[in-house]
């Protein structure tokens, strides 16, 4: 099918956009170039390039190029950020996803995959975090995921719209010529990887005192192939109606195995420091894949975190500016 990926240009959706057009689907990238690079357009993948806060270039996009689903990445997905800025994320996100979603109602688009987040769920009470957790939104980006949950849930039942919600954590890894690349970057597997190309002197560890079995912080790793994989599996299971599914490896990675996996890989000793604790981080935050597995039958190729960190250094190691090397 003919495929609108809100956010192709960026990090999750050109991979996925790419893996889109492997699995034989038509692509159209719908993106800002804001956090996104013109370089990680997959060849063959048409694009618009404008702001889903304007209405008619998104009725533009749709009457152009008859797209038959939607799968929205773009959003500003900052937790820390939400914090200090919540009418960004409260505003700007959901409004911008109510304009794409009403265009796509008007136009008669009947599916939409949303890339929506684990932080919906900010003191689960099990761990894997399954589906059934209450949600209760850890930040404003958290809040505006959910509010964009909802709007689905009731389109389906107004419209002919059918959707699938895909949870999860951090994604990580690359693939060959696509990779990570934020500006600033936040997320620890590049940035400890930067500082294996000397290109910062040391990495921060926000405290060591947690009770995990190392003291740092436990999270979940999907790899980045993995993941476009689920929402591909996702789309193409949408006839079947819609569905919530969360996404994790399982058993999640402390800070100290990722610097220390990484230390391994790319050589380097990665210096480290240990600072105070960030406010609000959880000790351990992983979610169950569980459902998806059986259902989907959603088997991740990369769950390793040495396969994680190792495709991630292979790229930055070509591209230690980022897209900026692909520049022209």
């Amino acid at each position: 099918m003919k495929v609108l990926v809100t956010g192709g240009a960026g990090y999750i959706g050109s991979v996925a956009s790419a893996e889109l057009m492997r699995s034989g689907h038509e692509v159209v990238v719908f993106d800002n170039l804001y956090q996104g690079h013109r370089a990680a357009i997959p060849k063959g993948a048409a694009f618009v390039e404008a702001e889903l806060a304007d209405r008619a270039a998104i009725d533009a996009a749709m009457t152009t190029h008859k797209p038959e689903a939607i799968m929205h990445f773009a959003a500003y997905s900052l937790v820390g950020e939400s914090m200090e800025k919540p009418f960004k994320y409260l505003g700007e996100n959901v409004t911008n996803a109510l304009n794409l979603l009403q265009s796509a109602v008007d136009h008669g688009v009947g599916k939409c995959i949303l890339s929506s987040t684990a932080n919906l769920f900010d003191a689960p009470e099990q761990m894997p975090i399954a589906e059934s957790e209450s949600i209760v939104p850890g930040s404003p980006y958290g809040e505006s995921k959910a509010i964009i949950e909802r709007f689905l849930y009731w389109l389906e039942k107004t419209s002919s719209m059918r959707y699938a919600c895909l949870r999860y954590f951090n994604a990580a890894g690359a693939v060959p010529g696509l990779g990570e690349d934020h500006a600033p970057e936040m997320h620890l597997i590049p940035l400890v990887l930067q500082v294996a190309l000397g290109q910062r002197e040391s990495i921060k560890i926000f405290g060591d005192d947690y009770d995990t079995p190392d003291g740092t912080c436990v999270r979940d790793y999907i790899h980045v192939h993995d993941l476009a994989q689920a929402h591909i599996l996702a789309l193409e299971a949408l006839d079947r109606g819609s569905c919530v599914y969360n996404l994790g490896n399982g058993q999640g990675y402390s800070v100290k195995e990722v610097i220390e996996t990484a230390r391994q890989i790319t050589g380097h000793p990665i210096p480290a420091e240990v600072t105070p604790r960030r406010p609000g981080d959880p000790a351990i935050l992983v979610g169950s894949s569980a459902k998806i597995r059986e259902e989907l039958g959603w088997n991740p190729q990369f769950p390793s975190l040495e396969a994680i960190v190792q495709t991630a250094w292979d790229w930055h190691r070509e591209h230690p500016q980022g897209y900026a090397d692909r520049a022209g």
